[in-house]
C-alpha cells in the first residue's frame, strides 16, 4: 500500500474531490432561503391587494348607495319600454310591444269603456294634464276628482247639529235626523281625432308624442271649458250655468241664487257697481274666503273701469307675472265661454267653485290608431271620460243684466 492509499484509508479528506459538493449544497440551500423570502413577500402583497380590493368595494357599495336614483326615477325608467313600444305603434301600427308588455287593450263599446285603442305613456298623459290644467277654465278652480267608476256621487248634509247650553242635571238636547242629498255626476267620453301623414310619421326627426299631446290637449281644454260653463249634461258634462236660476231672494237647494244689475243688458246708469258689492255679499261668509270672479274677457274690460265711491278702482291688476287680477280683492278668472254682458245674460259669475263645482274623470286616457279612414293621412282617435257638476248650491251666485 503506498501513502496515497493509507491516507484514504486512515479518513483524511481529499480536498479536490469534497469542494464541489458543498458548493452545490451551499448554492442550494442560498436559492431556497431567497424563495422563501421571495414567496412571503408576494403572499404580503396579495394580502395588501385583497385587502385594498376590499375597501373599493366597500366604498363603492356606499358611493352607489347615497347615489340612488329615488322611486321615482325608477317608474321612469320601467315606463321606457312602454313608451318606445307605444311610438312604434303610433308611427307604424306595430302592436306586439305593446301586447308584450300587456298592457290593457280595450274591446268593443260599452257604457264604461273606450272605443278600443292603447293606453296612452304617462309622460304624453301627464304632459296634457298640465295644458289642461293651465288652462283658463273652470277646471284650475272647481274640485277635481279622479275615479275608476261611470260617475261619482258627492253626498250633502243640510242638517244642523243640535246645540245648547246644559247644566249639570238638565237633559241634553237631542239631534235632529240627517238631511242628505245625493248628486251623481256621470262619466262622458270625450274624444279628439288629429291626424298626419304617414310620411311626416316616417320621420325620425318627427316628434310623434310631443305632436300628438299638443293636438289632443288643444281639443280637450277647449271642449271642456265650454261644457264646464254652458254644458247641457246630454253626452258630456252639465255646466254651471245650465242649472236653474232664481233670484237671491227665493233662493233653494237645487237652483242657483242671481242678483240683477237693475238694467237690461247692461250696468246701473247710476252706481254701477253696487251690484258688483251685492253679489259678493249675496254669498255665505264661508264660501267668501275661497271665492273667485268668473267672466271673459268683454265683460273683465267694461267692470275694470268700474270706480267706487271715493274715486278707487275696483278693480287691481296682480302684481306678479303668475298672479290673476282682483276685483275687490278676489281672484279673477277671464274664462272666454262666458257669455258677454247682454240683455238677461248672466255674463258673471261668484263662488266658491272648489265647493260648488266637481268634475270627475278617470285618469287614462287612450288613443286608437287608424290608418283607413282618411288615406294618405293617419287618423289618431283619442278618448277620456270625463264629468261634471254642481256640488253645492249655496257656493255659487251669479250676476244677472236683467231689471230684475
Amino acid at each position: 500500500m503506498n501513502d496515497t492509499q493509507a491516507k484514504v484509508a486512515g479518513g483524511h479528506d481529499l480536498p479536490a474531490a469534497a469542494h464541489p459538493v458543498a458548493e452545490v449544497k451551499a448554492a442550494l440551500t442560498g436559492f431556497l432561503t431567497e424563495f422563501a423570502a421571495v414567496h412571503a413577500e408576494l403572499r404580503t402583497r396579495q394580502q395588501q391587494q385583497e385587502e385594498r380590493l376590499t375597501m373599493l368595494d366597500r366604498k363603492h357599495a356606499r358611493l352607489s348607495a347615497a347615489t340612488a336614483r329615488p322611486a321615482l326615477s325608477s317608474g321612469q325608467e320601467q315606463g321606457a319600454p312602454h313608451r318606445k313600444a307605444f311610438a312604434a305603434y303610433l308611427r307604424n301600427g306595430d302592436d306586439e310591444g305593446l301586447r308584450g308588455l300587456a298592457v290593457e287593450a280595450k274591446g268593443m263599446s260599452t257604457l264604461t269603456s273606450a272605443e278600443g285603442g292603447y293606453l296612452v305613456d304617462p309622460e304624453t298623459t301627464e304632459t296634457i294634464r298640465g295644458v289642461l290644467h293651465a288652462s283658463a277654465s273652470i277646471r284650475s278652480i272647481a274640485n277635481l276628482v279622479h275615479v275608476e267608476a261611470s260617475s261619482f256621487d258627492v253626498l250633502v248634509d243640510h242638517s244642523e247639529l243640535g246645540t245648547g247650553w246644559a247644566t249639570e242635571a238638565g237633559p241634553a238636547t237631542e239631534t235632529t235626523a240627517p238631511l242628505i242629498d245625493r248628486i251623481s255626476i256621470p262619466l262622458h267620453e270625450l274624444s279628439a281625432m288629429p291626424k298626419a301623414s304617414q310620411r311626416l310619421l316616417d320621420d325620425s326627426a318627427f316628434d310623434i308624442e310631443g305632436w300628438l299631446a299638443d293636438r289632443i290637449a288643444d281639443r280637450f281644454s277647449r271642449a271642456e271649458a265650454a261644457a264646464f260653463v254652458s254644458g247641457n249634461g246630454s253626452d258630456k258634462p252639465k255646466g254651471f250655468l245650465a242649472h236653474e236660476k232664481v233670484a237671491e231672494a227665493s233662493w233653494e237647494w237645487g237652483k242657483l241664487g242671481y242678483v240683477a244689475t237693475g238694467a237690461a243688458g247692461d250696468f246701473a246708469a247710476t252706481n254701477a257697481s253696487d251690484a258688483i258689492v251685492d253679489l259678493v255679499y249675496a254669498l255665505d261668509a264661508p264660501y267668501r274666503a275661497g271665492a273667485v270672479f268668473v267672466m271673459n274677457s268683454k265683460t273683465a274690460g267694461a267692470v275694470r273701469k268700474m270706480k267706487d265711491a271715493d274715486g278707487r278702482f275696483l278693480w287691481s291688476d296682480g302684481l306678479a307675472a303668475a298672479e290673476p287680477a282682483r276685483l275687490m280683492g278676489y281672484p279673477v278668472l277671464v274664462a272666454e265661454d262666458m257669455p258677454d254682458i247682454d240683455a238677461g245674460a248672466f255674463a258673471i259669475a261668484f263662488g266658491d267653485f272648489r265647493s260648488g263645482y266637481t268634475i270627475a274623470e278617470r285618469p287614462d286616457l287612450r288613443v286608437l290608431r287608424d290608418p283607413f279612414s282618411a288615406k294618405p293621412h293617419v287618423l289618431f282617435y283619442a278618448t277620456k271620460r270625463v264629468g261634471g257638476g254642481v256640488s253645492d248650491f249655496k257656493a255659487i251666485k251669479l250676476l244677472k243684466f236683467a231689471v230684475s
